[in-house]
C-alpha cells in the first residue's frame, strides 16, 4: 500500500509544448501537477491524444521539457525554462513604459530573481544523477514496436545492465532468467528473438525489461491497449503481484476507465492537455465532478443487457458546459484529496454536490 508520508515523485507545472511552425505550437501537456507516493499505483487517464504518454515520456527524460519541474526522490530531474523567460520578458516589457523608480527596482529585482532561478532549473536538467533516473523505468505502449528485432530477449533484457557498465555475463544471465521467471516465462526462451512471441508474451518481456534495472518507480504507457482481451487481465494481474512483491510504484497510463478503477489507489484525468479531476480511485467513481470524468464513466460498458439498453452517454462539449468569461479556472480541492479544474462558480456547485451525498 501507498506511505502516506512519502512522495516518491512530484510533477509541478509541467508544461510540454512542440513547435508545429513558425507561429504555432501544440501544447500537449500544459501545466499538469499531481505528486505519486511510495508504493502506490496513479492512474493517468483520457482520450487519445490528450497527453498521458507525453506526460509519462517527459517525466523519464525522453523529452526535454517545456516549463515545470519534475522531482524524484527529492531531487529535480526535470526542468524547463519557459515560464523564467516570460516572467523575464514581462517585467522587461513593463520597465519600458514605467516611470515610478520604486517599481522599476523591483522589476530588477524579479528579473534577477528568475535569471537565477532559471540558471538552477538548467544547472539541476542538465546534471541530474542519472543513477537516480535509472530507478524510473518504463513499460512501452507496443510490444512490437519496443522491441529491437535483432536482439535476442536475452540482449534485450540485459541491454540495460551493459550500458549500466555491468561485464559480468554469468551475473547478468542469471539476471535474465530471474526476470523471465518473473514475468511468467521460462529460460528457454532468451535465446529467441521478438516475432517468435504472441503479443502477451511480448509485453511480458517488455516487463522484464523495465524491472531487470530494479527500478523504485514505473511507467507503464497503457501496456494492455494493444493486447486481447484475455491477455490483458494477464498483465494486469502480473503488474500487481510485482507491486506487492517488490513494492514497485506504477504510474499506469490508459483510457480504460474501468481497468484503471480495478488497479489504482488514485486516478488523475486530463483532457486536452490539462488535468481536470485528481482523487482517490473510489471517490472519483463515487463523485465524478467535472463533466468530461462524467462522460468517459457513461461509456463504461457493463455485463447487462437491461443496463446496457437503457445506459445514456453523456457528451462533453467544453464551450457549453462551462462558462469562463468572468473567471478563470484552476485545479482547486473541493474535498480532501479530490482536485478539480475549476473557476469560482463552479467550485461552489461541485461542493454542494458532495455534501449532498
Amino acid at each position: 500500500m501507498a506511505n502516506e508520508n512519502e512522495v516518491l515523485l512530484r510533477v509541478e507545472n509541467l508544461c510540454q509544448y512542440f513547435r508545429l511552425d513558425a507561429n504555432s505550437v501544440n501544447k500537449a501537456v500544459d501545466n499538469v501537477s499531481f505528486d505519486i507516493k511510495k508504493g502506490e499505483v496513479f492512474g493517468l487517464v483520457g482520450e487519445s491524444g490528450c497527453g498521458k504518454t507525453t506526460t509519462g515520456r517527459s517525466i523519464i527524460k525522453l523529452y526535454d521539457i517545456t516549463s515545470g519541474s519534475v522531482w524524484f526522490k527529492g531531487q529535480r530531474i526535470c526542468a524547463g525554462t519557459k515560464s523564467y523567460k516570460d516572467a523575464i520578458a514581462a517585467a522587461r516589457k513593463e520597465k519600458r513604459s514605467c516611470k515610478d523608480p520604486a517599481r522599476l527596482a523591483e522589476l530588477d529585482a524579479v528579473i534577477a530573481d528568475q535569471k537565477a532561478q532559471m540558471k538552477a532549473a538548467q544547472s539541476d536538467h542538465k546534471h541530474a544523477d542519472r543513477k537516480l533516473i535509472n530507478e524510473i523505468q518504463m513499460i512501452f505502449q507496443d510490444p512490437i514496436a519496443s522491441l529491437d528485432p535483432r536482439m535476442t530477449v536475452r540482449d534485450i533484457i540485459a541491454e540495460g545492465l551493459v550500458i549500466k557498465g555491468i561485464k559480468d555475463k554469468e551475473y547478468i544471465d542469471n539476471k535474465v532468467f530471474e526476470m523471465l521467471e518473473t514475468v511468467g516465462l521460462v529460460r528457454e526462451h532468451a535465446s529467441r528473438y521478438p516475432h517468435e512471441f504472441s503479443g502477451g508474451q511480448r509485453q511480458r518481456i517488455g516487463v522484464a525489461r523495465s524491472l531487470v534495472m530494479e527500478p523504485s518507480l514505473v511507467i507503464a504507457d497503457e501496456p494492455i491497449s494493444a493486447l486481447d482481451v484475455s491477455i490483458r487481465a494477464q498483465i494486469i494481474n502480473l503488474l500487481n503481484d510485482l507491486r506487492n512483491e517488490l513494492g514497485i510504484t506504477i504510474l499506469f497510463i490508459a483510457h480504460d476507465l474501468s481497468v484503471v478503477k480495478y488497479f489504482s489507489d488514485r486516478i488523475g484525468v486530463m483532457y486536452f492537455g490539462k488535468m481536470v479531476e485528481l482523487a482517490d480511485s473510489d471517490e472519483l467513481f463515487r463523485h465524478p465532478l467535472h463533466p468530461y470524468t462524467r462522460s468517459l464513466l457513461s461509456a463504461i460498458p457493463q455485463p447487462d443487457p437491461n443496463y446496457e439498453k437503457n445506459r445514456k452517454r453523456i457528451v462533453y462539449n467544453p464551450i457549453a458546459d462551462h462558462d469562463y468569461r468572468t473567471s478563470q479556472p484552476s485545479f482547486r480541492e473541493v474535498c480532501p484529496g479530490h482536485f478539480v479544474l475549476c473557476n469560482d462558480e463552479e467550485l461552489a456547485a461541485y461542493r454542494k454536490i458532495v455534501e449532498a451525498d
